[in-house]
């Protein structure tokens, strides 16, 4: 059973981050050979405040 887990940054809407798993289930099940009922998911969206990108944060760079 394959559990991926996708770290993003906050702000997307539900229909993408829909899009995104099921897009992502469809990869493990073709490259993997896995039925995609055992495919698992797991989006963990990550506040802009607490992304850091080259020192700063994603909210103060205005991402």
């Amino acid at each position: 059973m394959p559990i991926i887990l996708a770290k993003i940054m906050e702000g997307r809407s539900q229909e993408k981050i829909d899009a995104f798993i099921e897009a992502v289930t469809d990869a493990a099940h073709k490259t993997l050979d896995a039925p995609r009922e055992s495919v698992r998911v797991l989006v963990e969206e990550v506040p802009k405040s607490h992304w850091g990108i080259g020192g700063k944060s994603a909210r103060s760079l205005g991402r």
